[in-house]
């Protein structure tokens, strides 16, 4: 049994034991907790930025960044964005994103990319539909091309 599966099966044991004893349930994880904490998340940001950089379509746009520094701002992103301690120091996503002539079609290759990791590390549905509802919204502010 995986260790997602058993801290599952130990959250809702003890929601239960709670419920019975008539205590408050503690509060379930949060997403960060349930990817795995930073070390994950890193590791996902990892590979999906080596996604990026080989994906023809749109790794162009990543020909003058700062490779290192976004790896760093991804990971503080979705780490605040998903509950966990950190907080992201980087730019708002418009700003960051307003002269890059981002296309609907370089927004959609980015996510294939970052769904193509997320298969890899075999991250949950339940889990992959919340970060996506978490990062989905930030299209308009990247696309910037219509």
């Amino acid at each position: 049994m995986g260790a997602f599966w058993k801290a599952t099966s130990a959250v809702t044991l003890s929601l239960t034991l709670a419920a019975c004893a008539g205590t408050p349930a503690p509060k379930p994880p949060s997403l960060y907790d349930r990817l795995g904490g930073q070390p994950a998340i890193t590791a996902v940001v990892d590979d999906f930025v080596a996604n990026v950089a080989a994906d023809k379509r749109i790794n162009g746009q990543f020909a003058n960044t700062n490779i290192p520094r976004l790896k760093m701002l991804l990971v503080e992103q979705i780490c605040a964005g998903t509950g966990g301690p950190c907080q992201y120091t980087g730019r708002d996503m418009k700003s960051t994103h307003a002269h890059l002539k981002i296309s609907e079609a370089d927004f959609n290759a980015l996510a294939e990319d970052l769904t193509r990791t997320l298969d890899k590390f075999k991250v949950p549905e339940k889990e992959r539909g919340e970060l996506m509802a978490i990062l989905g919204p930030m299209k308009a502010d990247i696309v910037t091309v219509r």
